[in-house]
């Protein structure tokens, strides 16, 4: 609770900034906003593996066909995440939530459409991969990297993410009513029409200094602070432990509906698993977020990797049942997306954060490759052994591999030269 009364002083008793200085957004209105739009996007992206059944059932596609377009929209969303951040940053993140809605409106009209895998990989992966890369984690996290002071600002990054978690816990039931009630086609019409709501929430993100479409000042080019992240050793140490974080993340959230029902298991224990997924994690990210305020980071980040290993090992030794199912989903739950905070306030701690969306898209676009292979590779080795085993084997492989690669990570403030110095944090 300290951590929000602190906030309810900041938004309300900042002395007024020098006139060189752009005056911040209300902290409650940037979180409050920002946590909405985050529940929606990512609500809507945590449900999609309730889809595959019914989909290629429909189709008569196979569950490589599914899982190829769920695996381009990860990889799209990382590419167009990087274009998103250059945007958020150059233009102001009002901008780019509004594109990013409307592509994600048409993206989903377009998936319950889509009669071809062609089609159905140009608007579920294509579209809708761009369209998260413009209403998520790294426009979001650019705004309360300007606007949040750097003591709270990776508590504020875990508000976030703990939104985008109840996000799923919230969205996950609702989608699956959606599915029963009005056909799998109907309810994507549905989510449509409620991805439009990112619009009117995104007026309240609308920072002063981007008048204009014009940028605050900034010492440093886009060139300059990309040449710098790429080169500097934990800059690459993090997008390579979140590369792993991609891989387990969506293998799980795509396929674990699938695999349970494999093993007979009911479609409801899976809508269940991934709504608990979504209900501890609100626990976790915030954790995570207050936790980086206290502790390095970079511990806390081999801690959840190395958890994840653990918990995922154990999962696959015990007998399988709806108990074992939830108490999985309440483990992982609380590590899911509690990587996201610190991984990106070591980001804005390193470099500043006049260049945050651009440089958080980079790293997540290495989590998307992972994603990318992670939701690939399952439905191709199910498709080719009938079997997840070897799946979740690379999984608890690459967790030990993610852990082990975070513990070198430096998180104090870049030392740059007279002649590369950045926008301070």
């Amino acid at each position: 609770m300290r951590g929000f009364r602190y906030i309810a002083r900041m938004s309300t008793t900042l002395p007024p900034s020098p006139a060189s200085v752009p005056a911040r957004l209300n902290a409650w209105q940037v979180l409050a906003c920002g946590a909405a739009i985050v529940t929606l996007s990512m609500g809507v992206r945590h449900g999609f593996g309730l889809w595959l059944l019914p989909i290629t059932s429909a189709q008569d596609w196979s569950r490589e066909s599914f899982a190829f377009a769920m695996a381009v929209q990860n990889l799209s969303w990382g590419v167009f995440g990087i274009f998103a951040g250059m945007a958020a940053d150059r233009f102001g993140a009002f901008r780019v939530l509004m594109v990013g809605a409307v592509m994600y409106a048409l993206g989903l009209l377009g998936m319950a459409w889509s009669t071809t895998t062609t089609g159905f990989v140009l608007t579920a992966g294509i579209l809708i991969g761009a369209a998260q890369a413009g209403t998520t984690y790294a426009v979001i996290y650019g705004v309360i990297g300007r606007q949040i002071p750097p003591e709270r600002r990776s508590w504020a990054m875990g508000v976030a993410a703990a939104a985008g978690s109840f996000g799923q816990f919230l969205m996950v039931p609702v989608e699956g009513w959606l599915i029963s009630a009005f056909g799998w086609q109907q309810a994507l019409l549905w989510l449509s029409a409620a991805l439009l709501l990112v619009i009117p929430l995104a007026i309240g993100l609308r920072e002063p200094g981007f008048s204009g479409g014009q940028a605050p000042p900034r010492e440093q080019t886009i060139m300059q602070a990309l040449r710098e992240a790429l080169g500097y050793r934990s800059f690459q140490l993090l997008m390579a432990g979140y590369f792993v974080c991609g891989f387990q993340v969506v293998f799980i959230g795509v396929h674990l509906p699938s695999y349970l029902k494999d093993n007979g298991l009911s479609p409801e224990v899976a809508s269940y698993a991934l709504a608990l997924i979504g209900l501890f994690n609100v626990v976790g990210t915030y954790a995570a977020g207050a936790l980086g305020q206290r502790l390095p980071k970079r511990f806390i980040l081999a801690f959840i990797y190395l958890a994840r290993a653990v918990a995922i090992g154990v999962f696959l030794l015990v007998p399988l049942s709806p108990a074992s199912v939830y108490l999985f989903a309440a483990v992982m739950g609380l590590l899911w997306l509690s990587t996201v905070p610190p991984t990106n306030a070591v980001v804005a701690q390193i470099f500043g954060v006049a260049h945050l969306s651009m440089l958080g898209g980079f790293v997540f676009f290495s989590h998307q490759i992972g994603s990318f292979m992670g939701v690939w590779l399952g439905g191709v080795l199910y498709d080719r052994t009938g079997s997840y085993d070897i799946v979740w084997l690379i999984a608890i492989a690459l967790g030990v591999f993610a852990a082990l690669i975070n513990l070198p990570v430096r998180e104090g403030a870049i030392v740059r030269g007279p002649q590369r110095v950045g926008a301070s944090a």
